[in-house]
């Protein structure tokens, strides 16, 4: 199964502060929605909830939680990640979306990072992207550094693929 993380990180690897996002970019938020429409999204609980609307349309949408009681109307409640994956039909293509401890459990499982990189830093981050290890990441696409205009913020669209 091919599994796809995306995420909008700092130059610190800051990628949440107090239960947030850091940063809202509106092109950003356009390329998340047109990379993951239609397939299943995979995240925490404490991602879940953070999202403002609810469970996201147009995808399956599966929440990690070590909460059984956890229960929210529009989504799937799973215990792990590999029991959200056993959820999936081989031919899925799942993304994983956050957060922080989910991240870092999908990384060595999968196949491509959709990273937007947003050249700030964010000092009082509370959550961090781990590292993407140059010997086992390959960028194959890089988009031209853009600039928000609402924020100001500088940012770059990098695809990468497992090396081996």
């Amino acid at each position: 199964m091919k599994l796809n993380i995306i995420v909008a990180v700092a130059s610190d690897g800051a990628i949440g502060r107090g239960g947030d996002q850091p940063f809202f970019i509106s092109a950003d938020l356009r390329r998340f929605k047109a990379l993951t429409m239609g397939h299943p999204i995979i995240m925490g609980r404490k991602t879940f909830q953070a999202l403002p609307r609810g469970p996201l349309p147009g995808r399956r949408n599966i929440v990690i939680s070590r909460n059984p009681g956890f229960r929210p109307e529009g989504a799937e409640t799973v215990p792990s990640l590999d029991a959200a994956l056993a959820l999936l039909d081989p031919a899925d293509e799942p993304f994983v979306i956050g957060g922080g401890s989910i991240y870092a459990l999908a990384m060595p499982l999968a196949t491509s990072l959709h990273v937007t990189h947003v050249h700030t830093t964010v000092p009082d981050a509370d959550i961090h992207f781990p590292p993407i290890d140059p010997a086992i990441w390959q960028a194959v696409s890089q988009s031209p550094a853009e600039t928000d205009p609402a924020t100001g913020l500088s940012y770059t669209y990098t695809t990468y693929s497992r090396k081996n």
